[in-house]
């Protein structure tokens, strides 16, 4: 999406105001917030679905994972 839209990772970041530590959570697939989501979402000028899916997992009954 940011390739998309010619912005660096690092201007998203500035632009939606996420901490460098959070942004390498996303980086590495990790647990962020919905603020988060929220954010680079209004950033990106679209819909926090348009960003992830989910995905039931099989293994465990209660896990989801957002990718």
């Amino acid at each position: 999406m940011c390739a998309e839209r010619e912005m660096s990772k690092a201007e998203l970041r500035k632009r939606a105001g996420l901490s460098s530590a959070t942004f390498t959570k996303l980086r590495k697939n990790e647990e962020v917030t919905l603020t988060v989501i929220l954010k680079i979402a209004e950033v990106m000028q679209c819909n926090a679905g348009d960003m992830m899916d989910f995905v039931m997992d099989n293994d465990s009954d209660n896990k989801v994972d957002v990718k």
